[in-house]
């Protein structure tokens, strides 16, 4: 198996798509389309990857499919834009920030566009170890969770595999507040000098229509901070998931206290590295080794995209793309007018 794809975009998150290529050479080979010789450089420099600055030179490439890992808010026209030249699409999340964003995908599927969304988390070794545990009906039937580890759509995507409750509607509510914390790390490496900054911080209530609860938690800070943690509580009749431990009972209904380890599925073991083999020898793991899973996590989307290209199996279900999405939209609104209850709509896609 060999892809070849092109990257459209040439910032933070596009930079993991270029230095996935240079790890796995022999399923992967990539070229960045960049708006300046400057931004060229700088990809080549920082992920061995060639840049080209032109569409007909992009072209000529002649990619397998286009990852489109721009800004947010172009990051619909940019698909929408090679989805027209005739390209299969892997777009960066979100889908869309605007309900028209979101149709207009929608209705371009419909047709027989071919468009993947690259949502992460749920490929995460760590969250992989802990959803195979509530699909195995480890913890019971779950009802409620506890998250505090991603923002807005990631958490989505998150929350209804946690509670199994994919395609269900659900009412949320919720409340923005600030509060100062110490800033110690960042994309780039530690923050010197200690600053103090306010930061927002989301608490947002989800009932789905089954009767099952969440409750969403999260400031932007804790993905990069030594002195923030995240985490995730998922509790079932039969037992909870919490962080890196699964508290159930076996088959002989005694009480059971598992540590979680995180997963390779035997699918992508071409992709297992020796620093993600490293990772997951270290015993007290928590939820931090999160550019190794993120990168695992995208290799894993890339591999896929041969069977998309090939059957249409889906990378990530497009439908929940769209609604994770969604959920960003919905959640905005809810913030806004604090604890007023916000009902999600029956869309198109989930009809």
């Amino acid at each position: 198996m060999h892809l070849s794809f092109l990257i459209v975009g040439s910032g933070y998150r596009a930079k993991f798509y270029g230095r996935i290529a240079r790890t796995y050479p022999t399923l992967f080979s990539a070229m960045f389309l960049c708006r300046s010789e400057e931004k060229a450089a700088l990809m080549l420099q920082e992920t061995g990857v060639p840049a080209v600055l032109s569409v007909e030179e992009a072209e000529a490439f002649q990619p397998d499919f286009v990852v489109v890992a721009v800004n947010k808010t172009s990051i619909t026209d940019v698909c929408i834009e090679w989805v027209n030249r005739g390209y299969p699409v892997l777009m960066e999340t979100p889908a869309g920030m605007t309900e028209e964003q979101l149709l207009k995908l929608w209705d371009l599927r419909k047709a027989g566009a071919q468009i993947a969304v690259a949502e992460q988390y749920c490929r995460y070794p760590d969250m992989i170890a802990g959803l195979q545990a509530i699909a195995a009906g480890r913890i019971g039937i779950p009802g409620t969770a506890y998250l505090s580890l991603a923002h807005d759509y990631h958490g989505m995507s998150l929350l209804r595999r946690m509670l199994l409750t994919e395609g269900e509607s659900y009412v949320i509510r919720g409340e923005r507040t600030m509060h100062p914390v110490v800033e110690t790390d960042s994309r780039t490496g530690p923050i010197p000098g200690n600053p103090i900054r306010a930061r927002a911080r989301d608490v947002v209530w989800v009932s789905f229509d089954s009767g099952k609860n969440a409750l969403y938690d999260f400031s932007g800070v804790q993905y990069h901070s030594f002195i923030r943690s995240r985490h995730v509580l998922v509790r079932g009749n039969r037992g909870e998931w919490c962080d890196t431990i699964l508290y159930c009972l076996d088959d002989d209904e005694l009480p059971v206290r598992e540590e979680l380890a995180p997963v390779i599925p035997d699918r992508y073991r071409e992709l297992d590295t020796a620093l993600l083999r490293d990772a997951r020898r270290v015993p007290k793991r928590g939820l931090s080794m999160d550019n190794l899973q993120d990168e695992f996590a995208m290799a894993s989307m890339l591999y896929d995209m041969k069977e998309f290209l090939e059957k249409g199996t889906e990378v990530y279900p497009f439908r929940d793309a769209l609604e994770d999405a969604y959920f960003r939209i919905l959640m905005e609104k809810a913030l806004a007018e604090p604890w007023k209850e916000v009902r999600a709509g029956r869309m198109p896609w989930m009809q």
